[in-house]
């Protein structure tokens, strides 16, 4: 589970026997029925909480299907003359998507995307592919990054997400507003 999830219980009348669990934003929702003692929903808040992460695990990729994803954006949207040095996940960027560093073509996306559609998460990418061209986000990188056919409804996708995660919304007229301080795509 991750760190920064908190977990939050609700007892309902109406359930009788089954218990289901879902991810809102950074709460992890376990419904129980009313009538589970302290005992009964410790521990099958457990074990939903072990199968939700066992499922998130297999929807997610590892760095090498990563890797090779990007590989493989790289050659059909940006016609595939910079391919990135490596690709991972990680997961100590909690402000941004991704980033790239253009000298050593290496790309690192947060792992908070994991679990978005695909075509959000080849956004990212794009976006981060784009830096190997252009390291700021001036006219011709913007240029670049929509060659990506979903690169407004990923963008809006994000900055939906973005804005519904925090109380204070996160609301951008100009594109050079969404990302800030170099070679990053922040969220």
């Amino acid at each position: 589970m991750p760190s920064n999830t908190r977990i939050e219980v609700r007892r309902s009348p109406r359930r009788r026997r089954t218990v289901s669990a879902y991810r809102d934003g950074d709460t992890t929702v376990v419904l129980v029925p009313a009538t589970f003692s302290r005992a009964e929903e410790k521990r099958w808040v457990d074990q939903m909480l072990r199968r939700l992460e066992a499922r998130e695990d297999r929807r997610r990729p590892g760095d090498g299907e990563l890797h090779e994803r990007a590989v493989e954006l790289a050659r059909r949207h940006l016609d595939g003359t910079r391919l990135p040095s490596g690709v991972r996940w990680v997961d100590n960027q909690n402000s941004r998507w991704g980033s790239c560093t253009p000298e050593t073509g290496e790309i690192r996306i947060s792992r908070r995307i994991a679990g978005m559609p695909s075509w959000v998460v080849d956004y990212v990418l794009v976006h981060e592919l784009a830096h190997l061209y252009h390291p700021n986000h001036g006219r011709e990188f913007w240029e670049l990054v929509r060659r990506y056919p979903k690169a407004d409804r990923a963008r809006g996708y994000l900055e939906g997400y973005s804005a519904g995660s925090r109380s204070e919304g996160c609301v951008h007229d100009d594109e050079d507003d969404l990302e800030t301080g170099g070679s990053t795509l922040e969220g």
